[in-house]
């Protein structure tokens, strides 16, 4: 048996930026299976600090409708 390829949906184009307490972050990818998001994290400076992965349910309300819009 070969192995499942992760369905991903690619939000880098989008443009999706928002705050969680002191950190900024940008939206890369979207995993609907895992529930998850990679995001680009960044400083209050606004220096990279590096890709990371956060759950879904840890985004802001506002931030939730544009990544997984209700259809």
């Amino acid at each position: 048996m070969g192995k499942k390829k992760k369905k991903s949906i690619e939000l880098s184009d989008k443009k999706i930026k928002f705050n969680v307490e002191k950190h900024f972050y940008k939206a890369i990818r979207y995993y609907p299976t895992g529930m998850n998001l990679d995001v680009m994290e960044f400083s209050e400076t606004g220096e990279k600090i590096g890709v990371t992965n956060i759950p879904f349910a840890h985004i802001p309300k506002e931030i939730k409708k544009l990544v997984k819009p209700i259809k």
